[in-house]
């Protein structure tokens, strides 16, 4: 593993442990060179995932890109940095289980819709506002009204495998 503080290849690991939830495994390494210390993360990959974007590029999936996007309009919401990560390894285990390995970025910006729906309201219409690109006020209020119509527990049901019994506080 490469240091990310002078890019030496030679790290050492001081500590290793499972997450919470199993899902990873967390390593403690330090530098021979600098003696720096950092973290990193070993997950399992079922299979190698590829986003096709509409304009047909394609580019690798990113599990940490998922989980900023997320964060971002989760920012200040009283959602439980543990929670989502259980959310985000949900929608990794749904798109790894369905048997594609090319997702269409309309597919992972709906599980994402989904689960926001499900996690916090207002970051849903966060997320929605650049996902959809809304050009005024009236797209937010079309959306809100779309929202108010569908009571939570019916998005719960839906959500199924993408939020475990755990996430359900």
């Amino acid at each position: 593993m490469r240091c990310p503080f002078c890019g030496n290849d030679d790290t050492q690991v001081k500590d290793s442990r499972p997450t919470e939830d199993n899902s990873a495994i967390r390593r403690r390494r330090q530098c021979v060179n600098c003696g720096a210390r950092f973290t990193t993360f070993e997950r399992v990959q079922i299979r190698e995932l590829t986003v096709v974007k509409t304009t047909g590029k394609r580019e690798s999936f990113d599990r940490e890109k998922l989980l900023r996007s997320m964060q971002i309009a989760l920012r200040k919401r009283p959602v439980d940095a543990d929670r989502l990560e259980r959310v985000v390894n949900g929608i990794v285990r749904n798109l790894e289980s369905s048997g594609e390995s090319d997702i269409p970025s309309k597919t992972l910006g709906s599980l994402i819709m989904d689960a926001l729906k499900t996690l916090d309201p207002v970051a849903y219409v966060r997320f929605a506002s650049v996902y959809r690109s809304f050009e005024d006020v009236n797209a937010f209020r079309e959306e809100i009204d779309l929202l108010e119509k569908q009571p939570l527990p019916e998005v719960r049901k839906r959500q199924g495998d993408l939020l475990d019994d755990n996430a359900n506080e």
